[in-house]
C-alpha cells in the first residue's frame, strides 16, 4: 500500500508543475511517470514485464472508431472559426436582442453563441478563442468593463461541458462505460450490497439525456441574471436592419443545431455522426459562400490537425500515467478510501466532486477525463446504480471548477485574453451570482435525481429477467480491454 502512496505523490507532483511550469500537459504527464516508473523499477516495485502491456493499451484506445470525433471536432472548431461563421452569428443575436432588452443585448447574444458553438466546438479552450475574438472584441468597443468582459467569455465558453453532443460529453460517456463496468465488476468482488445484478451498463447516450434538463435549468437561470444585472445601455440607438448573410445564419445554423441535437438525444443518429454531418455542411457552406479558400483550407486542415495531435498525445500520456498508477496499486488505494464511506452515497459522491473541482483548477476537461475519472469513479460507482446521475453531477462540478478564480481554466485564459487584464477579484465579484446559480443546480440535482431521468429513454436498472449475470460483465470487461483480435493479451491485474 505503501507504493499506492507513492502513486498519489506522483499525480500530486504533476499537478504541481502543470501548475508552476507552464509544460505542455503531456510532457508532464510522460515525464513524471518515466522518473516513477525507473523509481519503480529500481526498489522492484514494478515488474519489467508488466510494462509490455503499455504498447497494447495504446494501439486498443487508438483502434476505437470513437475517436474519430477528436478529428471531427477539432475540424469543425476550426472552420467556425476560420470561415467568420461565429461573427455573423453573434452579430445577428445581437441585433435581433437588442429590439427588445438594449442593455442585455450583447451579453445574451454571447451566451446564445456559446450555446451553439458548445455543441460543434466541444472544447471548454477552442470556444473561449472564439468568443474572445468575436464577443469580447464587440463589448471592448462598447466600453464594458473589462472584468464584466472576461466573466461572460468564462461563462459562456463552459457551457460546452454540459451542452450536449459536446466532445466533453462524448468522452466522458466513454470513460464512465468503462468506469461503471469495473465498479460493477468490483462491487462484486466486494460482496457488496450493489452487485450489478439489476444495473445497466451506463453508455453515452444515457449521459447525453441526463445532462439536458439541468443543463437547460442554467441556461435560463444565466440569461436572467444577464437580464437583471447586465451594464446599462449608454444610449439607445435604433436597431440596425439584418444583413441578408446574418439572416441566413441565424435561421439555418440553429434549426441544423437543434435538428442534429434532438437526433442524438434521441438515439438516432450517434455523436460522432453529428460531428461529421456538421463538418459537411461547414464545408459546403464555405465553398457555396466562396469564402473557403484553398489557403484558408489549408490553414483550417492544419489547426485541426495540431488539436487532433495534441490530443491524441494528451491520452497517450495519460494511459501510460494511468498504467504506473494501477501497476503502483494507487486504484486499489482510493477504493479503500472510498470504502470508508460506505452506506454514505451522497457523502461518496460529494468527495469525488470535491476531487474533480480541485483537480479543475490544474486540468482542461480532457485531462481530467483521461487522467482522473479511471481513478475515482470506478469505486464509487461500485456503491451507486445510477451512472448518468453522476455524470450529470461531474459535469457541473468541471464547470465549476473552471470558473473558479484565481485558477479556474476558464477564468484564467478568459483574463489573458482580456485587455486590459482584470484582477481576479473583480472577475470572481461578477462571477458570483452565476456560481450560486450553479449551485442551486447541483444542489436540485442532489436532491432530486429524477431531474436527470426524465428525459432518459432507457431505465438506470434492469428488469430482473435482463440482469447482467457475473459471467457477462466479465465477458464485457475482457471485450474493452482487448484491442484486437492479434494483439496480444493483457497479464492478469494481479501480475
Amino acid at each position: 500500500m505503501e507504493m499506492g502512496w507513492f502513486g498519489l505523490a506522483l499525480l500530486l507532483l504533476a499537478l504541481v508543475l502543470m501548475m508552476t511550469t507552464g509544460w505542455p500537459t503531456y510532457a508532464v504527464l510522460l515525464g513524471v511517470c518515466s522518473a516513477g516508473t525507473l523509481a519503480g523499477l529500481a526498489s522492484g516495485a514494478i515488474d519489467a514485464a508488466v510494462l509490455g502491456t503499455l504498447p497494447t493499451r495504446i494501439v486498443g484506445l487508438l483502434d476505437r472508431d470513437l475517436l474519430q470525433a477528436l478529428a471531427l471536432y477539432a475540424l469543425v472548431g476550426a472552420l467556425l472559426n476560420r470561415l467568420m461563421l461565429a461573427d455573423s452569428l453573434y452579430t445577428g443575436l445581437d441585433k435581433v436582442l437588442r429590439r427588445r432588452t438594449p442593455s442585455a443585448a450583447p451579453e445574451l447574444a454571447g451566451l446564445g453563441l456559446g450555446v451553439m458553438l458548445a455543441p460543434m466546438n466541444g472544447s471548454v479552450g477552442a470556444s473561449l478563442m472564439t468568443l474572445s475574438r468575436t464577443a469580447d472584441a464587440k463589448w471592448a468597443t462598447e466600453g464594458r468593463p473589462p472584468a464584466r468582459r472576461a466573466a461572460m467569455v468564462a461563462l459562456a465558453s463552459t457551457l460546452g461541458v454540459i451542452v450536449p453532443p459536446s466532445l466533453v460529453l462524448l468522452l466522458l460517456g466513454d470513460a464512465m462505460l468503462q468506469a461503471h463496468t469495473e465498479g460493477v465488476n468490483l462491487a462484486q468482488a466486494m460482496g457488496l450490497p450493489h452487485t450489478g445484478a439489476a444495473v445497466r451498463i451506463v453508455n453515452t447516450q444515457d449521459i447525453l439525456q441526463a445532462a439536458l434538463l439541468p443543463g437547460a435549468v442554467l441556461l435560463v437561470l444565466w440569461a436572467m441574471l444577464i437580464l437583471f444585472t447586465a451594464p446599462r445601455a449608454p444610449r439607445s440607438t435604433a436597431p440596425m436592419p439584418l444583413t441578408t448573410g446574418e439572416r441566413a445564419s441565424l435561421c439555418v445554423v440553429p434549426l441544423v443545431i437543434v435538428v442534429l441535437l434532438s437526433l442524438v438525444a434521441i438515439g438516432k443518429v450517434r455523436a460522432v455522426e453529428a460531428a461529421a454531418t456538421a463538418g459537411m455542411l461547414l464545408l459546403g457552406w464555405g465553398v457555396l459562400s466562396r469564402r473557403l479558400t484553398g489557403p484558408l483550407l489549408w490553414l483550417v486542415l492544419d489547426e485541426a490537425m495540431s488539436l487532433t495531435g495534441a490530443l491524441f498525445a494528451l491520452l497517450v500520456a495519460a494511459t501510460s500515467f494511468s498504467l504506473l498508477l494501477r501497476i503502483l496499486g494507487t486504484d486499489k488505494l482510493a477504493v479503500q478510501l472510498m470504502q470508508s464511506l460506505q452506506g454514505h452515497p451522497v457523502l461518496a459522491t460529494l468527495t469525488v466532486l470535491g476531487v474533480l473541482l480541485a483537480c479543475a483548477f490544474v486540468l482542461d476537461a480532457f485531462e481530467l477525463i483521461f487522467l482522473v475519472v479511471p481513478i475515482v469513479m470506478p469505486p464509487l460507482l461500485a456503491q451507486i446504480d445510477d451512472a448518468a446521475w453522476v455524470s450529470t453531477l461531474a459535469l457541473f462540478a468541471l464547470q465549476a471548477g473552471f470558473l473558479l478564480p484565481p485558477f479556474g481554466y476558464a477564468v484564467v485564459l478568459a483574463r489573458g485574453h482580456t485587455s486590459p487584464r482584470p484582477g481576479s477579484w473583480r472577475v470572481l465579484a461578477v462571477l458570483v451570482p452565476y456560481l450560486v446559480a450553479l449551485l442551486v443546480v447541483m444542489g436540485m440535482v442532489i436532491a432530486w435525481p429524477a431531474t436527470t431521468r426524465w428525459l432518459r429513454t432507457a431505465p438506470a436498472t434492469l428488469a430482473p429477467d435482463e440482469s447482467m449475470r457475473p459471467d457477462q460483465i466479465d465477458q464485457l470487461m475482457r471485450e474493452m480491454s482487448t484491442p484486437s483480435d492479434d494483439a496480444p493479451p493483457e497479464p492478469p491485474p494481479d501480475q
